[in-house]
C-alpha cells in the first residue's frame, strides 16, 4: 500500500467533471484506490463517494492505492490533478 498527498487546484474542486474524469482514470487500474479528506474516506472508482467529500479548491486529500499497480495509479491520478482537469 501507498499514498500520496496532494492539493486540489482547479477552480471547482473535484466536483461534476472533474471528478467523472478522476474516477475514470482510476478505473483504469487494477488496485483499490481511495481519496481521504480530513477524516473521511472514498473510493476513487465511486463518484458517489468522490462527491460526498465536498472536495474544493485548495483542499489537500490523500490519495490511497494497494494493488499490483499502486505507484502507476497514483502517479497517473496526481498528474491529472496536478494539470487542473484541462480546464
Amino acid at each position: 500500500m501507498t499514498s500520496r498527498d496532494i492539493s486540489i487546484k482547479n477552480s471547482v474542486g473535484l466536483h461534476a467533471r472533474p471528478a467523472t474524469f478522476f474516477i475514470q482514470k482510476a478505473n483504469n487500474f487494477k488496485s483499490s484506490i481511495w481519496v481521504e479528506c480530513g477524516d473521511r474516506r472514498a473510493n476513487a472508482k465511486s463518484l458517489l463517494g468522490v462527491l460526498s467529500l465536498a472536495i474544493v479548491k485548495g483542499t489537500d486529500i490523500t490519495l490511497i492505492a494497494d494493488g499490483s499497480d499502486e505507484n502507476e495509479a497514483l502517479d497517473a491520478l496526481a498528474e491529472l490533478i496536478n494539470s487542473g482537469f484541462a480546464e
